[in-house]
């Protein structure tokens, strides 16, 4: 039996960007806008909270220690403990209207991050890749605003979404090179009540996605069909992540703001948050098991 439960309730802004480390034993996920991260210990129910000078969008634990995050403006590595600041990298430094978005660290270490136009119109940003040296390399361009970058079991297919092209794409993955190519639509949102958020591959292969604005987690089968669809609480689910000791609970982001400028007028503008919106939801009952993350290599 499937059972949902609110298990951090602080009205987060906008959080996104879920990850669990297998070693901490912790959920890291940030509020894009606080600018904040967080960390969420199942078994003592704690919580851990880190802030930011400008917009974070993703966190991610390191081999070598300590973390890298993506800001508003590039990569770079954050000290947990001193809370020290170190650029790696700009991305996309000469347009004033896109920032990073959504990423996920793939199973030889690489740091994929995806951008979005702040208003959320033009295809004005990309996908990039921070490989374990350091270099940082461009792999697409012409996005409005990237969410739910993961792959596939077997490493072969890579997938993405470009949430208001209204589209989950999947492109052949190079597991050696970090390269992707034959992109192709996945799944259409077009004529579904939500836009595809964030999303995770369980280990049977099929994707999880967060459907924004309807508040729908939907499972969909490796050929792109749904499997199944779980109403969640609130409307605004940001994305999803399996952890937990046997990785068989499902994390459910969502952000509490009611105001939504951009959006091409897909939000409908809310005079208050509903219950709970901004909470961090763990879904449990599902039958299935996630995979484990990768920590960056660099």
């Amino acid at each position: 039996m499937v059972k949902i439960e609110c298990v951090v309730d602080e009205g987060i802004y906008l959080g996104e960007g879920p990850v669990w480390d297998v070693e901490d034993g912790l959920l890291y996920w940030v509020d894009i806008k606080g600018p904040h991260i967080w960390s969420y210990e199942p078994k003592s129910k704690k919580t851990n909270r880190w802030i930011f000078p400008k917009d974070i969008t993703s966190i991610f634990r390191r081999k070598q220690g300590s973390a890298v995050v993506t800001l508003q403006d590039g990569f770079y590595f954050y000290d947990l403990d001193s809370g020290a600041l170190e650029l790696i990298a700009l991305v996309d430094a000469d347009e004033p209207l896109t920032r990073l978005n959504d990423a996920k660290v793939d199973r030889r270490g690489r740091l994929i991050a995806g951008g979005e136009e702040e208003k959320e119109e033009q295809p004005l940003s990309g996908l990039w890749r921070l490989d374990p040296d350091l270099s940082v390399h461009t792999l697409e361009m012409g996005i409005i605003c990237n969410n739910g970058p993961c792959w596939s079991p077997d490493d072969k297919t890579f997938y993405h979404a470009d949430t208001f092209m209204q589209s989950i794409y999947a492109y052949d993955y190079d597991i050696e090179s970090g390269s992707i190519a034959n992109k192709r639509v996945f799944a259409s949102t077009e004529d579904e009540p939500g836009l595809a958020d964030g999303s995770t591959v369980d280990e049977e292969g099929y994707l999880w996605n967060a459907q924004v604005i309807s508040g729908q987690l939907v499972r969909y089968a490796p050929d792109g069909s749904i499997e199944r669809r779980i109403p969640m609480p609130v409307s605004n689910i940001t994305s999803v992540m399996f952890g937990g000791d046997d990785l068989d609970t499902l994390y459910v982001t969502s952000m509490a703001r009611v105001d939504h400028p951009g959006g091409q007028g897909m939000f409908a503008e809310e005079e208050k948050p509903q219950p709970q919106a901004g909470g961090l939801f763990a879904v449990t009952g599902l039958g299935v098991r996630g995979l484990p993350e990768s920590r960056f290599a660099g």
